[in-house]
């Protein structure tokens, strides 16, 4: 059973920066697909990026060339560099976790409890 605890979420203004974190206990990251997820007030829950077993990377279009996804398996942990954030950035962020990367959600074993990002314009 994989534990994910997301943090560095927080309130920026238009073209600012939030790196977040996602903290991988339980089990290791190193081997699994992890996803950045994020749902705002009214709305589904979308992609944003990705990273394979392979670490092959994968972004929505709206966030490619602004946001970067790695991962430290010595810190067993997942990060999402946010540059040049955008309101319409805003949203709650959720990691997950699964054997093999994919960019539907519902495929996705587990889940932390997210982090909360707001770009003011």
């Amino acid at each position: 059973q994989v534990q994910l605890v997301e943090s560095g979420g927080g309130s920026v203004q238009a073209g600012g920066s939030l790196r977040l974190s996602c903290a991988a206990s339980g089990g290791t990251i190193r081997n699994r697909g992890m996803g950045w997820f994020r749902q705002a007030p009214g709305k589904e829950q979308e992609f944003v990026a990705g990273i394979g077993w392979n670490s092959d990377t994968y972004y929505t279009d709206s966030v490619k060339g602004r946001f970067t996804i790695s991962r430290d398996n010595a810190k067993n942990t997942l990060y999402l560099q946010m540059n040049s954030l955008k309101p319409e950035d805003t949203a709650a962020y959720y990691c997950a976790a699964k054997s093999v990367f994919n960019r539907n959600a519902r495929l996705y074993d587990y889940w932390g409890q997210g982090t909360q990002v707001t770009v003011s314009s």
